[in-house]
C-alpha cells in the first residue's frame, strides 16, 4: 500500500464491520467509512478540488473530521489540519501561505455526503507515494508557524515504525484526547488505519474523569499523551471507582516527562508499558524508549525508531561519538520534504547527508549520549542561557523541581537580572488543593541541586502558556516576565 487512503480500502474489504472510529455514542465501521470517504471525494472533485491541490481542514476531533481527511487524500489533495476554533486571522494567514483551493468544514461535507447518491464515483486519480499528503503546520514555540510538508511516503513509513515498536495490534482501542490539528494526534487516526484497530476520539482531557470512565466503558488498550495529561493523572490518583485495567500502553511525545512521572506511573500501572518517544513535526516520531529500560533509565527517550538513523553533531555539523553532548540530526523516511514556500529555512533545516544529494535533519535540539548510544533531551539550543558563566539547561532543573509531588507543572527560564546578567527563574502550577511554599521549594533545590543552578527567584501560577499541541511556550513566558 503507497498511499494512505488504500489502507481504508484494504480494511473496508477484509473486515468492515470492524470499528475503525467512536466519537460519543456514534461509530462508524471500517465499511461505513471508506464509502463515506469515497463519497467525500466526488463531492470534492466536484467542487473543483484537484490532484494536489491544498485544502484547510476545520479540525475537531471527530469522526467527521476524520472522513474529510480520507476524502481529501482520496481525492488527490492535500491536507492542511487547522483547529475549527483558531482563530479566524490565523485560518485565513495559513489558507494564505499554502495556497490552499479550498476550507473544509467537515460538517458541511458530512451534509453533503448524506446528500449524494450512493454508488457516485469519484474521478481516478494518479498519485504516488512521494507526492504530498499532508502540510502541518508547526506549533510556533519558537516564532512564527511554518508549514511542514509530509509526502504519503512520510506518513506511511512513520506509521509503520510506530506500529512496530509499539507493537499495535487489530484489537488495540486508542482512546486520543490529542488534537488531530497535530501530528501526535493526526498519527493516532493514521496508524490505527494502517493496522486496522480503533480510535476513540475525545474532544480533550479537560474533564479527566469522564475520559477515564470511557476508557473504562470502552476497554481502550492505548492513552497516549503528553506531560500535562499524565501529571494530572497522577494528581487524581488512587482512582476509586474506575477500573483502567484494560489498559495495556501509555506513550509521551510533545515535550519530555519528568523521569519522576515515568517512576510514579510504572508503580500506579505496573502492568502497562510506558513508551517515552521524542519527535517534531519536521520528523513526526523519532525515537522511542524500551519500555523494560524505563525503570534504569527513566531519564532517556531511547533509540532512532525503525528505518531512522540519528547521531549528534557539534557546531561545524561532525558526527560525534557516542558519550557526547551536541545537536541531534535525524535521517530516514520520516524527514519532512521541506517547510512550504520557505526555501532559506528549509535549507537551515536540511543538511547535507551522507549520501550525494540526501537531506537530514538538524533539529535545533540539543541532546547527549551514553557509552550504549541511548539518548537524553537536554534542552532546545534556543532555551540554553547562561547565569554567572555557566550554561544553563531549564530542563534539568525542572526535572529535579518535578519531583516533588505538590508540583503540578514547571518551567525554568532566564530572566534579565542586575548583578548576575542573567538569573534563573522557576515559574510553578502546585498541584491543585495543594499548599507548597517558597521555602519548601528551596530547601528541596538546595538539597538537589548544585548552588550555580539554584533558582534565584520563584512564582507561583496557577497555569503556563502553552501552545494548542502541549507544549509550553517558553518564550511567551520570558516575555511575559520582561513586561
Amino acid at each position: 500500500m503507497f498511499l494512505l487512503h488504500d489502507w481504508i480500502a484494504s480494511h473496508a474489504a477484509c473486515s468492515p464491520d470492524r470499528t475503525a472510529l467512536v466519537e460519543g455514542d456514534r461509530t462508524l465501521s471500517f465499511g461505513d467509512l471508506e464509502r463515506r470517504s469515497a463519497l467525500g471525494s466526488a463531492v470534492l472533485s466536484a467542487a473543483g478540488l484537484a490532484p494536489g491541490d491544498r485544502a484547510v481542514i476545520l479540525t475537531r476531533n471527530s469522526i467527521d473530521t476524520v472522513v474529510a481527511f480520507w476524502a481529501t487524500l482520496r481525492a488527490g489533495g492535500v491536507i492542511v489540519p487547522v483547529g475549527a476554533d483558531d482563530r479566524p486571522e490565523r485560518i485565513q494567514t495559513i489558507a494564505n501561505d499554502c495556497g490552499a483551493r479550498t476550507t473544509i468544514a467537515p460538517d458541511k461535507l458530512a451534509a453533503a455526503i448524506d446528500g449524494t447518491r450512493a454508488g457516485t464515483r469519484a474521478p481516478s486519480v494518479e498519485r504516488i507515494d512521494q507526492d504530498l499528503a499532508a502540510i502541518i503546520y508547526t506549533s510556533g514555540t519558537s516564532g512564527e508557524p511554518k508549514g511542514v510538508m509530509l509526502a504519503h511516503r512520510n506518513l506511511a513509513n512513520t506509521s509503520a515504525a510506530i506500529a512496530q515498536y509499539l507493537g499495535q495490534r487489530t484489537d488495540d482501542v486508542t482512546c486520543c484526547v490529542l488534537p488531530l490539528t497535530f501530528s501526535y494526534g493526526l498519527f493516532q487516526v493514521f496508524v490505527a488505519a494502517m493496522v486496522g484497530s480503533s480510535v476513540v476520539l475525545e474532544s480533550s482531557f479537560a474533564y479527566p474523569f469522564d475520559v477515564l470512565r470511557r476508557i473504562q466503558q470502552l476497554r481502550a488498550t492505548m492513552l497516549p499523551g503528553v506531560p500535562t495529561l499524565f501529571g494530572r493523572l497522577l494528581g487524581m490518583l488512587p482512582l476509586d471507582g474506575i477500573d483502567l485495567g484494560s489498559l495495556r500502553i501509555m506513550t509521551n511525545a510533545a515535550a519530555a516527562l519528568p523521569p519522576s512521572h515515568v517512576q510514579r506511573l510504572a508503580e500506579a500501572f505496573p502492568k502497562v508499558a510506558f513508551f517515552a518517544m521524542y519527535g517534531q513535526t519536521e520528523c513526526t516520531r523519532a525515537t522511542y524508549l524500551d519500555p523494560a529500560l524505563a525503570a534504569s533509565f527513566a531519564d532517556s527517550v531511547g533509540r532512532p525508531i525503525p528505518n531512522c538513523e540519528a547521531w549528534l553533531v557539534d557546531e561545524q555539523h561532525r558526527r560525534l561519538p557516542n558519550g557526547s553532548e551536541g545537536e541531534l540530526v535525524i535521517r530516514g523516511a520520516n524527514v519532512m520534504r521541506g517547510y512550504w514556500g520557505r526555501p532559506e529555512q528549509t535549507a537551515a533545516k536540511l543538511i547535507e547527508g551522507p549520501l550525494p544529494n540526501e537531506r537530514v535533519l538538524l533539529t535545533g535540539d540539543r541532546f547527549r549520549t551514553d557509552a550504549s548510544g541511548l539518548l537524553y533531551f537536554i534542552s532546545r539550543n534556543d532555551d540554553i542561557f547562561k547565569c554567572r558563566g555557566e550554561k544553563v539547561a531549564p530542563a534539568a532543573i525542572e526535572h529535579v523541581l518535578y519531583q516533588m509531588p505538590e508540583i503540578a507543572e514547571v518551567a525554568v527560564i532566564g530572566v534579565e537580572d542586575a548583578s548576575d546578567g542573567m538569573a534563573i527563574k522557576a515559574v510553578i502550577v502546585p498541584v491543585e488543593g495543594q499548599q507548597l511554599s517558597e521555602q519548601r521549594i528551596r530547601k528541596h533545590c538546595r538539597a538537589h541541586l548544585d548552588p550555580t543552578f539554584m533558582p534565584k527567584f520563584i512564582e507561583m501560577r496557577s497555569t503556563l502558556p502553552k501552545t494548542d499541541s502541549g507544549k509550553l511556550r517558553r518564550r511567551a513566558l520570558v516575555e511575559e516576565t520582561v513586561r
